[in-house]
């Protein structure tokens, strides 16, 4: 990847990377990113769904796609992170929390190939429900040309992560007899609820049950 200014490491170099790998992996275990665009001369960071095939970001976004069509060659940030748990150390100032996150930057472009925006709806769809995109309809010719795809180049990001206990243990604030330590936070998929307006006997197919109780990202 790219080290520019805005993904150059300032602070906390040791926690950051600009490895691909590092960035598939963060990349990887989630569906949700933020996306923060000029929209009518106003910022706004907007929460949408996330696929990758390749060296594209694929973004599900029809309020950025507006604004791009009038300023083709606006800069975005995608961010996507991951909390891991909360640091609670012996002092307020050492608190802090167990994370990882990328951030991409690059102009972004609309997505108006038919096949390509077949693939990238695709990469969204499997990216957070894998096996759903063969099990469903796929969309029609009518529902593509509604839909609003974006594309971002994967070469401009930066990784950053923190893990371990808190950074006091040595320090004077250690003879406090204070406890000190990390409360995990795991996000799990929960049992599948079935559309109340299908038959009592329907169950949900295999790939879906088997998401229930598997953590976020595995």
């Amino acid at each position: 990847m790219a080290v520019t200014e805005r993904t150059r490491l300032r602070r906390l170099r040791e926690q950051g990377s600009h490895r691909r790998a590092d960035l598939d992996a963060v990349l990887g275990a989630g569906f949700l990113c933020h996306l923060g665009v000029t929209v009518d001369g106003s910022t706004m960071v907007v929460p949408t769904v996330y696929g990758v095939e390749g060296d594209q970001l694929y973004l599900h976004g029809s309020v950025a796609s507006r604004s791009l069509v009038r300023a083709p060659e606006a800069t975005v940030c995608v961010t996507v992170t991951h909390v891991d748990g909360l640091v609670l150390a012996r002092s307020v100032f050492e608190h802090g929390v167990n994370y990882r996150c990328a951030m991409v930057y690059g102009v972004p472009r609309v997505v108006t190939d038919p096949g390509e925006k077949l693939r990238g709806l695709k990469a969204l769809t499997e990216q957070s429900a894998p096996g759903q995109w063969e099990y469903v309809r796929q969309p029609s010719r009518k529902e593509l040309a509604a839909t609003a795809l974006l594309a971002l180049d994967l070469t401009e990001a930066s990784v950053k992560t923190r893990s371990g206990p808190p950074d006091d243990g040595d320090s004077e604030d250690a003879a406090l007899g204070l406890w000190a330590g990390v409360l995990p936070v795991v996000t799990t998929f929960g049992a599948p609820v079935t559309d109340p307006l299908l038959p009592a006997d329907s169950v949900p197919p295999a790939h879906v049950a088997s998401r229930a109780g598997r953590v976020l990202g595995e």
